[in-house]
């Protein structure tokens, strides 16, 4: 596994957590959601971000991560199987990182 993979394996792990404890509970759903087209387009235009990992979460919903480098935002995202997305979390001082994450496996000691 590319240490590339590794991050988003890692970063896919966190957000699939986020999305454990924070469930979208469906009355919720109205301001934090929308058409992911549109959802997509607001992140690129407001912050400049674009998206830097992808996986899949309990009952098909895709998470996916968005950052930018030039604005240091970013926004933890998950599309549900009828196509709507809601934002999960957002934050500030987005860093790439391409660390070594073998140590967070269970590698043979």
């Amino acid at each position: 596994m590319t240490r590339t993979q590794k991050l988003n394996a890692a970063l896919i792990a966190l957000a699939s957590a986020v999305l454990l404890l924070f469930a979208i509970p469906a009355g919720a759903q109205g301001q934090n959601c929308g058409p992911r087209e549109m959802v997509v387009e607001r992140l690129a235009d407001r912050f400049g971000e674009t998206r830097r990992g992808i996986g899949l979460a309990t009952q098909n919903r895709v998470v996916e991560i968005f950052a930018s480098e030039a604005t240091g935002t970013w926004t933890v995202t998950v599309t549900l199987p009828s196509g709507r997305t809601c934002l999960l979390a957002s934050g500030q001082a987005w860093e790439d990182r391409m660390d070594d994450l073998a140590h967070l496996s269970d590698a043979d000691t």
